[in-house]
């Protein structure tokens, strides 16, 4: 029985040392949210957690959605978004990120 193919949504927030990605319901609920900014948020996202790719020193070689996803850290959130309270940095991410959509291959 194939199992593991659901859709996965997450937005991509190109920052100016790292990459930062959350999770989403779905395109659509990102797009009505930025519609309507009295949904709440927890509609939207799927879990509070940030991730962030690291890049290497000179930047020529960014990872995007594609590298590791590690935690980000609050000094981190701090650098890029000058907070690190969650609801500001997921806002800002949803407003100025990049919805992307991926598929996950089926599993047997």
């Amino acid at each position: 029985m194939p199992r593991g193919n659901a859709a996965q949504t997450k937005v991509h927030y190109k920052g100016a040392e790292d990459d930062y990605v959350i999770f989403v319901d779905s395109a659509k609920a990102v797009a009505e949210w930025k519609e309507d900014k009295t949904i709440p948020l927890s509609s939207v996202v799927s879990g509070w957690k940030v991730f962030v790719t690291h890049n290497s020193r000179n930047n020529s070689h960014r990872q995007g959605t594609q590298g590791i996803l590690d935690a980000a850290s609050n000094g981190s959130l701090e650098g890029e978004f000058g907070t690190h309270k969650d609801d500001d940095v997921v806002k800002a991410i949803l407003e100025k990120g990049t919805v992307q959509e991926t598929e996950n291959a089926e599993r047997q």
